[in-house]
């Protein structure tokens, strides 16, 4: 029988065929750590007495999540992974001076490659996929593991094949197409599995769509996303200075599925993940007919921070203004795309319309800070989870949505179709 994608990239790093179920020890291309979770990797790595990483080149430090620090504990922390880069002369160190969510920044740097094995320090690291990699959460000691010895072990995942068939319409985008995946099949649906993103749609999806999909496959429990390597692919990693040279991958058609999950994405309504969890999707439609109102509304996270959801809010806000009693908040995902985004106009359309926008950060995401929800109050958000208290009060609720329905709402003070 033939391989999945996925099953391929393990067989390439360990010399042999593997097939979904085996227990593997393998090499990892990069390992990448934030400020909340790697001071307890390096705790592990010095307690352990190893005195080098094992692959320094392939090792990543992203302060992202309470960087500029919000407080003394945050400052105290970043200072760990600090001390540690300079110590250890990180190449790959990022904090204020090139500043980014890292599952944003570390392909706009070039350091995730297609046909790579990736691990982090955040369970939102399966967004790599995109590039056509494995790459997955683990925890804190797994990667002080990793940093150690350069490898760590997996169980090779079984796979859910997504066929995706159809144009998307107007504002239905890779957030709508995700959220649409784990309504029907669950936030365990998919789980320690690989959700592969196949069919004819492909071909009409942006990279950043592909990001977005990927990086919420974890919301299905899954293990890792993967979309195999096209054109749209090559053409966002033309002008990158790659870390490694491309391993190129695809699925066999007489591969093995646990699963085949078929899509008609011609005829999806955006989709708004109402509280509290991902998988409690409705159209936009409904969401209009109940008259949700909004107090604030989020565009940004590692999930939604990028140029195209900069884009299409500038779209939809030009020349309009934030409903008085709503805060938009909008936050770049790297600083490459901040810069971008006002070179082409976007921050000014978006400042005058009475938005805020603030350094790239994960914090307003998991109630960290540059956005926290008060008591009872209501926000339409990009980002990728809406458990209870997840962006602050635990009486707040969170709708997940695309960027055009997030920034429509702005306007209108109510969760909004932004066709």
């Amino acid at each position: 029988m033939g391989q999945t994608i996925t099953e391929k990239i393990f067989s390439q790093h360990i010399g042999r065929e593997v097939k979904a179920g085996e227990i593997i020890r393998c090499d990892i291309d990069m390992v990448i750590g934030n400020d909340i979770t790697t001071p307890i990797s390096i705790k592990a790595f010095e307690e352990s007495g190893a005195q080098k990483l094992a692959n320094p080149d392939g090792f990543s430090i992203v302060l992202d999540h309470f960087i500029p620090a919000k407080d003394i504990a945050s400052a105290n922390q970043a200072r760990i992974s600090r001390d540690f880069a300079k110590k250890h002369q990180l190449k790959n160190y990022f904090d204020e001076k090139d500043m980014g969510i890292e599952h944003a920044l570390l392909p706009e740097k070039g350091l995730i490659v297609p046909g790579d094995v990736i691990i982090g320090a955040d369970s939102h690291t399966c967004t790599h996929g995109a590039l056509g990699a494995f790459s997955t959460g683990m925890g804190s000691t797994d990667l002080a593991f990793a940093m150690i010895t350069g490898g760590n072990w997996f169980k090779v995942p079984e796979s859910i094949k997504v066929v995706l068939s159809g144009k998307p319409g107007k504002y239905t985008t890779g957030k709508d197409i995700i959220l649409e995946i784990i309504r029907l099949i669950g936030v365990d649906g998919a789980l320690y599995k690989t959700l592969e993103f196949t069919g004819s749609t492909i071909k009409h999806l942006t990279i950043d769509d592909r990001f977005s999909m990927c990086n919420m496959a974890i919301e299905a429990g899954a293990k890792n996303g993967i979309v195999a390597y096209d054109e749209i692919t090559a053409e966002f990693l033309a002008d990158k200075n790659l870390a490694r040279a491309p391993r190129i991958h695809y699925s066999d058609e007489d591969a093995q599925y646990v699963q085949v999950l078929e899509i008609d994405v011609a005829n999806l309504d955006p989709v708004i993940a109402y509280p509290f969890l991902p998988s409690n999707g409705h159209s936009v439609k409904k969401a209009v007919e109940d008259k949700i109102k909004v107090d604030q509304s989020f565009i940004g996270s590692c999930t939604n921070g990028r140029l195209a959801d900069l884009k299409v809010a500038a779209e939809i806000l030009k020349g309009k203004k934030v409903h008085p009693d709503v805060r938009l908040i909008v936050t770049p995902g790297t600083q490459k795309i901040l810069r971008e985004a006002n070179h082409l106009g976007y921050i000014d359309i978006i400042v005058d319309a009475g938005g805020v926008v603030s350094n790239p950060t994960c914090g307003a995401c998991l109630g960290g800070y540059m956005g926290i929800l008060g008591d009872n109050e209501v926000a339409i958000s990009t980002t990728n989870r809406n458990f209870v208290g997840r962006m602050g009060s635990r009486s707040s609720k969170v709708y997940l949505a695309n960027s055009a329905v997030a920034a429509a709402s702005a306007i209108t003070g109510y969760i909004t179709d932004p066709r």
